[in-house]
């Protein structure tokens, strides 16, 4: 079921009714050109690029035949230009959210998913936890050989889940908006929530027709409630939480998993607290008011 009356509202209008790009058999140079250029927008996170810096060879191997969709998509993921304008940059669980935003086209569904990403990036590296995704059955049931991967965290569909469904607007600020230009920068949109097994509401991107604005969630913690751009603001300051932590690395190579550890923070640390765990790949196993 797709998003339809609440489309302008929420700033998905431009995907409303997009139809997947798809190379055709009978596909043609303008053809070609209109896949390289969905490909850009959808890998580089809408990002501008300049002409310096477009993948020329790629692009040939591409128009030529040489290469499928798929095989240009896992080129420009695994490509210098990606990891510098997202890899380098950010924290691990950002590069994650963006992986999945990017490649499968919508927001991870649980912490267990970004944990498997992230320890397959450090035991494997960037380029094998590239191939997971493009390689994966649900890359092929929904992209295949030559469909671009597409926002598909916009409808709400078998396989889904609706945590799925409200994390999307959480990564997508706009269509005018960037993965780079966000206003809370490198730091992972979704860890504390994954961390919790909780659901945000929707904030919807700035913008005349959405009545909202561009979120940045607060780095003390505390926790904005906004839905369809009206909002309230809840906070337990004062309170102390208890985090048990299973499975956090060594530092070093070789990666060697430790014990279970336990933080006592307050309440405005508790975000900042999460996201370093994620960092650091540990998993929440509880939290609990200390």
């Amino acid at each position: 079921m797709a998003i339809t009356t609440e489309a302008a509202r929420l700033g998905t209008l431009p995907f409303a009714e997009q139809k997947p790009i798809e190379l055709r058999s009978d596909w043609d140079a303008n053809d070609a050109k209109a896949v390289i250029n969905a490909v850009y927008r959808q890998v580089l996170g809408n990002d501008y690029l300049m002409q310096a810096e477009r993948l020329v060879e790629l692009e040939s191997l591409l128009t030529t035949g040489a290469l499928t969709v798929r095989d240009f998509v896992r080129a420009i993921a695994k490509s210098s230009l990606y990891k510098t304008k997202f890899l380098y940059p950010n924290f691990q669980t950002r590069v994650i959210e963006l992986n999945f935003k990017h490649l499968l086209g919508r927001a991870p569904y649980s912490e267990a998913e970004v944990i498997e990403h992230l320890d397959r990036y450090q035991n494997k590296g960037f380029d094998a936890d590239i191939d997971s995704y493009i390689n994966s059955t649900e890359y092929e049931t929904h992209f295949g050989d030559n469909i671009v991967p597409f926002y598909r965290g916009f409808d709400t569909q078998t396989g889904q889940t609706m945590a799925g469904f409200t994390r999307m607007f959480s990564l997508y600020r706009g269509y005018a908006n960037s993965d780079r230009a966000q206003i809370s920068g490198t730091q992972s949109r979704l860890a504390a929530e994954l961390a919790m097994g909780a659901v945000s509401a929707i904030v919807p991107p700035s913008g005349a027709d959405s009545g909202g604005w561009a979120y940045q969630a607060s780095k003390k913690g505390t926790v904005t409630n906004r839905v369809f751009g009206r909002p309230s603001a809840t906070t337990e300051r004062g309170s102390l939480y208890r985090i048990e932590v299973a499975g956090l690395r060594s530092p070093g190579y070789p990666s060697i998993r430790r014990s279970n550890k336990v933080w006592v923070v307050p309440y405005e640390s508790l975000s900042q607290t999460l996201q370093r765990i994620n960092k650091t790949g540990g998993k929440v196993a509880s939290i609990t008011r200390a």
